[in-house]
């Protein structure tokens, strides 16, 4: 499929790896669509992105009512907790998880310019995880989806990401497979995340890399789904359908205002 919503890449990685997140797997070989596989916490969060873009709402308040609309998700410990809030009272809880970069490709597709991109990255992440490494992981995972996006080679994503934030992106999953565990901090995520898109040749192939490696399947899924899907435009059919089968009316709505707004 051709130009899918550019919301449903963050989305069909999660989906894809949600059955797989405690159940680790460390083959590329599996079957792409299981009748367990659900949305989970990364889904819900992008499009709290993407509500609070296309509605100019402020990032706090849309993860506030996203996270209390849609309880039982897989929220980490802290986020539930931030979620129990009031809402006039919220602050950021120096998170450094990988939660700021699951939720943040809508950024990358949204916004004109590389600074653009970056500082809306951080007002993103620091709104909860306002740690020095949640933003890190949070604006390289942005910026990423935007030059993917842009058309811009693999090469010049690995060097541009490297040089911004210091990631080593050069150390090949083959290598970081057999010793990788769970791991839910942005620096142990995200680099694992880009470096699954840059060995992929589809969307499909960034998915199956990024869920092999292990650890947090659905959320190193989900940040490679957005900017497999910046980059090559496309995704299966049949992992669209099943995307849209789990879709409920708020999300359907967000993302045909996101998708008009900002197509591929």
């Amino acid at each position: 499929m051709n130009n899918p919503n550019p919301l449903y890449g963050a989305l069909g990685g999660d989906f894809v790896g949600s059955i797989y997140e405690f159940n680790n797997i460390k083959t590329k070989d599996f079957r792409l669509i299981d009748g367990r596989c659900n949305l989970t916490d990364d889904s819900i969060l992008t499009m709290a992105t993407a509500d609070a873009i296309c509605s100019k709402m402020d990032y706090a308040v849309c993860y506030h009512r996203w996270g209390n609309r849609h309880k039982h998700r897989g929220y980490g410990g802290s986020f539930r907790a931030w979620l129990e809030t009031d809402e006039k009272e919220l602050e950021p809880y120096n998170s450094w998880g990988n939660g700021a970069a699951m939720r943040v490709s809508p950024v990358g597709f949204a916004f004109q310019t590389v600074d653009d991109v970056l500082d809306e990255a951080e007002k993103s992440a620091s709104v909860t995880h306002n740690h020095d490494e949640g933003i890190r992981g949070a604006s390289a995972t942005a910026l990423a989806v935007f030059l993917a996006k842009q058309g811009q080679k693999k090469e010049t994503i690995k060097k541009e990401i490297e040089y911004r934030f210091g990631y080593d992106l050069s150390i090949s999953l083959d290598t970081i497979r057999p010793t990788y565990y769970f791991d839910v901090s942005c620096q142990g995520t995200v680099p694992i995340a880009i470096r699954a898109f840059l060995e992929s040749w589809c969307y499909e192939d960034a998915i199956r890399n990024a869920v092999s490696v292990g650890g947090d399947s659905d959320t190193i899924a989900a940040i490679t789904g957005g900017i497999a899907v910046a980059y090559y435009k496309e995704m299966p059919d049949k992992l669209v359908e099943a995307i849209e089968n789990h879709l409920t009316p708020d999300m359907q709505d967000v993302c045909k205002r996101f998708g008009m707004a900002y197509p591929l």
